[in-house]
């Protein structure tokens, strides 16, 4: 299995892939006049404008939905393994992937807004919406769809649920094995974290997205404030080095240790993983939103990779190098940099444990394991809501029994098994389903921007409102000449 997910991994995240992502983020902010800068302001205020309605959730819970997806094991396991695999110069081109991808997050969000339908009495969209009605291309759509479903469904559920496991196994210990009939010898404390884990989260999306929204408004804004004051006390304790960390990361970013191939490719990789701007996934939340105009969730979104990887991404990253707890061992290569032993596993959370171990003592390993536990939990509801917007949208054309039930039952099952399985093959198996979606997603909004240019028309359009000071914002597609936006050509 992992022989294989690796070599189709070889193709997917081709240098072809880490070179769209750069370029079609350099593209959007130069198209959007480095919107991610101008609207800063914007973004901060808008955060906390707006209510949910009956059909859809407010601004800010998008926002928490989103970041749900966003904020998860990339952002400790992934920051760990770029510096394992690609050296610390990885988290450069992390930082750039993510100010690069704040453009292309409005864009895709954007779309989300102007091309979403209410299905059922709630607000849907994403990528498969939007590639059927901006590029009247349904059977790209259908296989968007699909791929997600079995992205977000499937391959990606099991990254996060394996960090769980992994880090309450070396923050518990993991001595105790258990014999399974069909799994085979088992750590108990994976067991008793893959049950839990299965448990919670089948309460909460049995309860749908309005119980979805509510959940990560409270618990993402905690986690992540909590995770970046810890960073932060680490870093203040150790503040005399903080410049010489910053000089490596930037130094390594332009003379790799580990190559320049492994620097960029492997910042990239999880950077899109981490903040998954132009993957597709955002958009989902972002049609959910009540808003009075489409940019102004767009915004948001965009805001929502700055707190990913500016913030959490780099605090796992600082609290990494300050206390040199980690290893540079790129691919095919002997180690280059070892400060811990040999076996500890890149792809995990133990670069991460370990640094906090170093100040905290073992507190800073369980610190770490809740830490992560809540992270990746709301990235599995993130992906829970992601997977069933797609089944809705082929649902609209497709329908077959207890499809939604299926869907519930096959991402739970996925997230126990990959409590079970190596670290590797979990996230062998994720960068697949990102890197699928990837491809389709950021070539379809490239495509639309030639075509029609919605994103931007809107981007105008709110620009021009603001400037005239209107009191409440509307947003006309036909007058704009943008086709086939039905929820807002109805709404007028």
């Amino acid at each position: 299995m992992q022989e294989l997910v690796s070599t189709l991994n070889g193709y997917v995240w081709s240098t072809a892939l880490i070179g769209i992502c750069l370029g079609a983020g350099l593209f959007f902010s130069i198209a959007t006049r480095f919107v991610q800068v101008r609207m800063f302001k914007e973004m901060l205020r808008l955060l906390f404008s707006g209510k949910e309605s009956d059909r859809g959730i407010s601004p800010f819970q998008a926002l928490a939905v989103s970041l749900s997806g966003r904020v998860g094991t990339g952002n400790i396991a992934g920051v760990a393994a770029a510096i394992g695999f690609g050296g610390p110069g990885a988290v450069f081109w992390m930082w750039v992937v993510a100010f690069l991808g704040a453009a292309t997050a409005y864009i895709e969000s954007t779309l989300g807004q102007i091309y979403k339908e209410v299905d059922e009495g709630q607000y849907r969209g994403g990528p498969a919406y939007y590639i059927e009605k901006a590029l009247g291309q349904k059977w790209y759509a259908w296989l968007f769809a699909l791929t997600t479903i079995l992205a977000c469904g499937l391959l990606l559920p099991g990254v996060q649920s394996n960090a769980i496991a992994n880090a309450t196994e070396l923050a518990f210990g993991g001595e105790t094995i258990v014999q399974t009939a069909f799994l085979g010898p088992v750590p108990l404390a994976k067991l008793i974290a893959g049950s839990g884990v299965v448990l919670i989260l089948g309460i909460i999306i049995f309860g749908g997205v309005k119980r979805i929204a509510h959940f990560t408004q409270v618990v993402v804004p905690f986690m992540a404030i909590t995770y970046i004051a810890m960073a932060l006390f680490i870093i203040a304790i150790n503040i005399t080095e903080l410049p010489a960390i910053i000089g490596l990361i930037v130094n390594d970013a332009f003379t790799p240790m580990a190559g320049v191939g492994a620097a960029i490719g492997w910042g990239v990789k999880r950077g899109v993983y981490s903040n998954e701007a132009g993957q597709g996934t955002g958009p989902h939340a972002a049609a959910a939103s009540e808003v009075q105009h489409p940019a102004q969730q767009g915004l948001v979104q965009a805001f929502s990779v700055y707190i990913d990887t500016l913030f959490v991404c780099s605090a796992t990253a600082f609290m990494i190098l300050i206390t040199g707890a980690y290893n540079v061992h790129p691919e095919g290569a002997s180690i280059l940099i070892q400060n811990l032993p040999a076996d500890t596993t890149i792809s995990s959370p133990a670069f991460t444990q370990l640094a906090l171990e170093s100040v905290m003592g073992n507190a800073g390993k369980v610190f770490v394991a809740v830490a992560l536990f809540f992270f990746a939990f709301t990235t599995m509801l993130a992906y829970y809501y992601i997977a069933e917007t797609n089944v809705a949208y082929i649902r609209r054309t497709f329908r077959f029994p207890y499809e939604i039930t299926l869907l519930k039952l096959m991402l739970l099952g996925s997230v126990f098994y990959g409590t079970i399985r190596t670290a590797d093959v979990a996230w062998a198996m994720g960068d697949l389903g990102v890197g699928l979606m990837a491809w389709m997603n950021i070539g379809a909004i490239l495509i639309i921007f030639f075509l029609a240019k919605p994103a931007i028309k809107a981007l105008r359009d709110y620009e021009e409102q603001r400037k005239a000071g209107v009191s409440e914002f509307t947003f006309d597609p036909e007058k704009l000449g943008i086709k086939n936006a039905d929820f807002w050509k109805n709404k007028q």
